[in-house]
């Protein structure tokens, strides 16, 4: 098993265990993939639900450009809402699992 495919497993245990998720492995892959180098960076990899700085680089880099949502007011109701679902006292939140729990919110599974 390759890094890439040993991260896809870890992100799946953390959307059952943390998020009472069952994945769709298919879209969490592609969603995986996307995301390229930066799961391979311990910084890069996780996403800090307490930075404003980065909850707006989500907001802008992922949800309106990636997904292509308009700049409302329910875009960061979701961040919010994916935030809590992962779990506040949680320190990793990785980036590929808020994604793709971002991607299944706002139904933008076509994307990929």
């Amino acid at each position: 098993m390759n890094k890439r495919d040993e991260l896809i497993e870890k992100y799946a245990t953390d959307l059952k265990n943390k998020c009472g998720v069952i994945p769709d492995m298919d879209l969490l892959t592609k969603v995986t993939i996307a995301c390229g180098p930066s799961i391979y960076n311990p910084d890069s990899s996780t996403v800090s639900a307490s930075d404003d700085s980065e909850i707006a680089r989500v907001k802008d880099n992922f949800l309106i450009n990636k997904l292509g949502l308009k700049d409302v007011p329910d875009l960061d109701k979701g961040i919010d809402a994916v935030m809590t679902q992962y779990g506040r006292s949680n320190r990793k939140k990785y980036r590929a699992v808020v994604y793709y729990l971002l991607t299944k919110r706002f139904g933008k599974e076509s994307a990929y």
